[in-house]
């Protein structure tokens, strides 16, 4: 009678995959327990962690039915992380070029806009209202032709996050650091510009690679007349 070979599970072999890049790069060191598990994120998150001698990861369930050859460049590139090793630009590339591909892309959206959930605050401000800054600027730069998404002021005055354009909940976020008397107004203006022309140009994927700022958005920008002093603004807060 045949012997009968039982095939590594998914589990055995996504093991095996950190084990050998683990002794990849640590050829001398002592293998340590690995815990490696899948979590419903809602993003492609992928983290590692060193606890009590033991290696814990844990990876966005977007990439459980990832090719086996991504699965090795994630446990090369978060080992590597880890333990201060460089990364391999081959396998940073393989990483890239998957999790940016027009699938996972589209994929990862739509699971944002499923399980993340958006803090709404408000649009109106001690000093400036969103809603009216918005208009003012779709009027003078966009023929009042541009889609209002949703305009909110951030939870917290933020000076690291000054604005953001989350297309998953279609929503410009603005921190409220602008909202204060010594902000001029084309300060605020040129932010919700910028991010306004995130909706006029959305981000694209070329060659693997993806395009926030392409060529017609750089182009369109150069066109706000307060551009240099407005970013003099921003680099000083």
């Amino acid at each position: 009678m045949p012997t009968v070979t039982a095939l590594p599970t998914a589990s055995e072999t996504l093991y095996a995959t950190f084990a050998a890049q683990y002794r990849e790069l640590r050829p001398r060191a002592p293998m340590p327990p690995i815990d490696i598990r899948f979590r419903r994120f809602t993003s492609l998150n992928t983290t590692i962690r060193l606890r009590e001698g033991e290696l814990h990861v844990r990876l966005s369930d977007l990439l459980e039915h990832a090719p086996e050859s991504v699965h090795e460049a994630i446990a090369h590139i978060l080992l590597a992380k880890l333990y201060r090793k460089p990364i391999s630009a081959h396998q940073s590339d393989r990483y890239r070029r998957y999790t940016q591909s027009d699938a996972v892309s589209r994929q990862a959206e739509r699971i944002r806009q499923m399980r993340g959930r958006k803090r709404i605050s408000t649009t109106r401000g001690h000093l400036y209202d969103l809603d009216e800054v918005f208009e003012a600027v779709n009027l003078r730069f966009f023929h009042g032709l541009l889609g209002r998404p949703t305009l909110t002021w951030s939870a917290h005055v933020a000076k690291r996050m000054l604005g953001h354009y989350d297309a998953a909940h279609n929503t410009i976020v603005v921190s409220r650091v602008f909202d204060r008397p010594n902000t001029p107004r084309y300060a605020i203006e040129y932010l919700l510009y910028h991010e306004m022309l995130h909706l006029k140009h959305p981000v694209r994927v070329k060659a693997g690679r993806r395009c926030v700022h392409s060529r017609e958005f750089q182009a369109e920008e150069r066109l706000f007349p307060e551009l240099e002093q407005a970013r003099e603004f921003l680099k000083h807060l």
